[in-house]
């Protein structure tokens, strides 16, 4: 194949590419506020989220973060973003299960954190909520799943929201916008490192 072959194959490839995406983007003629659930045993679901509060901070929207399960204080997402105008942090957990082993202490905390939550979703202030490892608490049954549904569809029409965690439950996926699963296919842990500041926490 000549080259000026090969580049009028390729200017005919991207021109149908082009035609595919410009026809979408005249069907996508709303706005709309957006559940996000990022799930599946793959690292980077909450990273994925604290890169959507750098967008969000970026257009000017103001953002909650409600971090469930995760009790510590020195990850460098809070150290950053902590503080940063524009952003309310609430650390609502205290640590994994296998560090509490307190079944109705973790259900209380949990308990306590959705209401913080919830009024997070009620708050049209907030262009932005994430709700970092929310999937525990409902897998866990600490937080019924019909309260958390019902209070993700009566918050404010424009509010986007973020749920990270593993194994999402079915009906979460099926009330989410966006849905998507990291897989694992390996992670240094395993080989025996510890977690690294700026990569891990």
């Amino acid at each position: 194949m000549s080259a000026a072959d090969a580049e009028q194959r390729h200017q005919d490839r991207m021109a149908r590419k082009k035609a595919v995406v410009d026809a979408g983007i005249a069907r996508a003629d709303r706005d709309q506020g957006l559940l996000l659930v990022l799930t599946g045993p793959g690292k980077g679901k909450s990273s994925s989220a604290f890169g959507m509060v750098a967008r969000a901070l970026g257009h000017g929207l103001t953002v909650g973060v409600a971090q469930f399960i995760k009790g510590r204080t020195d990850t460098g997402e809070q150290a950053f973003f902590q503080n940063h105008p524009g952003v309310r942090w609430e650390l609502l957990g205290e640590g994994f299960t296998w560090e509490t082993r307190n079944l109705k202490r973790d259900t209380e905390t949990a308990r306590l954190g959705w209401a913080v939550a919830r009024d997070m979703l009620h708050d049209p202030a907030l262009g932005l909520v994430v709700l970092d490892e929310l999937t525990y608490p409902i897998r866990y049954g600490w937080l019924p799943l019909e309260t958390v549904l019902a209070d993700l569809a009566a918050r404010p029409p424009l509010q986007h929201v973020v749920i990270t965690g593993r194994g999402a439950p079915q009906a979460l996926r099926e009330a989410a916008d966006t849905v998507t699963e990291l897989r694992d296919v390996k992670h240094a842990f395993r080989a025996g490192v510890r977690a690294q500041k700026g990569v891990d926490l």
